[in-house]
């Protein structure tokens, strides 16, 4: 049996349980999690070419638009959710297989659910039987897509979303079969953004969240696509990772699926920029409360997981430039910098350049590898702070606050989501759609969630909406 087939048949199997509560629980809450960056990015500067895109798009679709209100088709409401949901680096994390699930998950569950009125359990069953899909490709493979310059999510997210539209439109196995292939040729995402903090890694898993519904729409009509879209000589994990052992790890991760609930190990962010950076944040935040202060400060060493030092330190003097707001969340020294200057990263801190003292803090900082790291699986972080009357302090951080070996209350996450869908929707409205997700099981249908994600919306903060 090829891996696609067995894992159609598979999942095919789950929808015939219930999600255990816990697993349910954790699921609804990733979802309005990311809801709620989408909401934020969409009332934002870096959700304007999202806005300007969604202004041109048909109206009248069943899907709906977080960049405006109405509605599209769900491939179209797909494709701008997914990006809005990223746009920030404010949406969730599983860190073991470093995959960005829900930014492509949510909106493809979503959009297909509201296009052909599925019950919110449907959507959000389909919803968590993608992301354990999803992230047991990462797992099989962790860094490696990374390593050949492709951004995992949005790679192996189109075949997440092809088997989330493919359960919701009723596909049968060979039909699953072929949209798994056919989103095989979707694959992309590459971080060559990296060179010049483009803002193009946003619309990484929107396209994949869109291209994966296509391919199952396709697959649907009739299409057909490579029955060994995973483990042939030109499938997946032999063109993105280049390592054909890959093919037997990923096939031992499909042993446990409905005994071990990946979803329930996934990370949210509680700071807009790359996850690596997080603890990192939190260690600045530790030396401040010790009574640390910029102009204390002689140097500040980061030791850094090897793996993540690719994105948040290389090369360090385009790090330090951070041209850009958006550049500058992926940037190590302007990252800590900011910490320790302003007392917070959050959503204003990435809104504009960095300033001179954050700048002028930057270059006192420096990094190394931080030997025996056990990232990805640990998002770890090392601080050494040398102050000028010559005292030395040293912050350890075992891994992100907000990972499930830190987890976060539920209602950290909802304060969250407040925070951002007010950035998009008036504090009616924002109250609304809380309600209507947070109630969503037991409910017939969505229209208690479309109606609110249709809600009228704020004006954007100092930027157009043309």
């Amino acid at each position: 049996m090829t891996l696609s087939r067995r894992v159609a048949r598979s999942l095919a199997a789950l929808r015939e349980r219930e999600l255990p509560p816990e697993v349910a629980q954790a699921a609804a809450l990733h979802f309005i999690d990311a809801t709620g960056t989408a909401l934020a990015a969409a009332g934002v500067s870096m959700g304007e070419a999202y806005r300007r895109y969604a202004a041109n798009l048909p109206d009248g679709g069943r899907a709906s638009l977080l960049a405006r209100t109405g509605g599209t088709s769900a491939s179209s409401a797909a494709l701008v959710n997914g990006g809005l949901c990223h746009s920030l680096e404010y949406d969730d994390t599983h860190t073991g297989s470093i995959i960005h699930a829900s930014a492509v998950l949510m909106p493809a569950a979503l959009a297909v659910a509201e296009e052909v009125g599925a019950s919110p359990a449907q959507m959000l069953g389909a919803y968590v039987r993608g992301y354990e899909f999803l992230v047991r490709v990462g797992r099989a493979a962790p860094g490696g897509f990374q390593k050949k310059g492709f951004q995992v999510t949005p790679v192996a997210g189109v075949m997440a979303s092809a088997l989330i539209a493919a359960e919701l439109h009723g596909l049968d196995e060979d039909a699953t079969v072929a949209a798994i292939g056919i989103a095989l040729s979707q694959g992309s995402g590459v971080f060559e953004f990296l060179s010049n903090g483009s803002s193009v890694k946003s619309l990484h898993p929107g396209w994949a969240a869109h291209a994966g519904i296509i391919a199952a729409e396709f697959a649907k009509a009739g299409m057909t696509g490579p029955e060994t879209a995973i483990e042939g000589k030109r499938g997946l994990f032999n063109v993105f990772v280049g390592d054909s052992a890959a093919i037997d790890r990923f096939a031992a991760e499909l042993d446990d699926l409905g005994a071990v609930w990946r979803i329930s190990e996934a990370a949210f962010k509680f700071s807009p920029c790359c996850h690596y950076l997080h603890p990192f944040i939190e260690a600045l935040g530790l030396l401040a409360e010790r009574g640390v202060t910029v102009d204390a400060v002689e140097s500040l060493v980061c030791e850094v997981p090897l793996g993540a030092d690719a994105v948040i330190c290389e090369p360090w003097a385009d790090k330090l430039a951070a041209p850009t707001g958006h550049s500058g969340r992926w940037s190590l020294p302007i990252v800590v910098a900011s910490q320790l200057v302003e007392g917070r990263v959050d959503l204003e801190t990435f809104e504009r350049p960095a300033s001179a003292e954050v700048r002028a803090l930057a270059q006192r900082v420096s990094w190394r590898p931080l030997e025996n790291a056990d990232f990805p699986n640990r998002f770890e972080a090392v601080v050494i702070c040398k102050t000028k009357d010559g005292a030395s302090r040293t912050i350890r951080v075992e891994d992100a606050y907000g990972n499930h070996t830190r987890p976060p209350a539920p209602e950290e996450v909802l304060a969250k989501f407040r925070t951002n869908a007010a950035k998009s929707l008036t504090p009616d409205a924002a109250e609304a759609l809380e309600i209507a997700l947070r109630d969503m099981q037991g409910v017939p249908d969505l229209s208690r969630v479309t109606a609110a994600l249709r809600a009228e919306r704020r004006p954007c903060e100092g930027v157009s909406r043309s």
